[in-house]
């Protein structure tokens, strides 16, 4: 799981970022909207936490962009804002929770391990293709392929996003404990098996290469 952690105050951004590394989470820091874009477009995250030190014009355009980019990324608002109204305003906007500050960093682990624990699917359902993700198997018109994992953790999230393109790079982070010490080679070989297991088997088409890019999941046909 990564987290992108969005403030201006660089010694509350490091305080946050350590609490968060100690829970197991790996992180990422950005201290302004245009840099935390810029981290979006190029790693998945699991969730953004983004502090309303930035105007709110700045936070609702920047919620906007993370659910278009990813819309099962969860965003946490830290807020020194104590009016229900702005809260209300922020979960209408798309945010997933509403913390007020000073920051109760066990209150915050906790409330961070609940909305990641909320956003994880057992199963993806799309038309005839299910994919259940504790038995790491696919079904197809009643009929059942499984494969290794890793293979079918790169089927899974790319599914998570069908229709968007992401990188052998972003593939790697978002599956890999240590993605720097594993070659973009494992991703070609895991795409490559899902071919021979997913569509191969069902007669279909799921991944699609888009050259100097990365891949997309494109079933159903666009």
């Amino acid at each position: 799981m990564r987290i992108l952690v969005t403030l201006k105050d660089e010694t509350l951004n490091h305080l946050i970022v350590k609490a968060l590394n100690e829970s197991g989470y790996k992180t990422d820091s950005a201290y302004t909207i245009k840099d935390a874009k810029y981290f979006l477009d190029v790693r998945h995250y699991n969730m953004v936490i983004v502090d309303t030190d930035f105007t709110f014009s700045e936070v609702f355009k920047f919620i906007n962009f993370a659910k278009d980019l990813y819309p099962l990324i969860k965003i946490i608002i830290l807020s020194n804002d104590m009016s229900m109204d702005t809260e209300i305003k922020c979960l209408k906007m798309g945010a997933d929770d509403y913390i007020r500050k000073p920051i109760n960093f066990d209150l915050l682990i906790t409330r961070i391990n609940v909305a990641l624990r909320a956003g994880r699917e057992s199963q993806i359902k799309i038309k005839d293709l299910i994919i259940l993700k504790d038995e790491e198997k696919i079904i197809y018109k009643g009929k059942e392929t499984s494969f290794k994992r890793k293979s079918f953790e790169v089927f899974m999230h790319l599914a998570r996003y069908p229709n968007q393109v992401i990188s052998k790079e972003q593939l790697l982070d978002a599956i890999w404990e240590e993605p720097e010490l594993v070659t973009p080679n494992v991703i070609e070989v895991a795409i490559n098996q899902i071919r021979q297991k997913v569509d191969k088997v069902f007669k279909i088409d799921t991944i699609k290469t888009i050259r100097r890019r990365g891949y997309k999941f494109c079933y159903p046909k666009e």
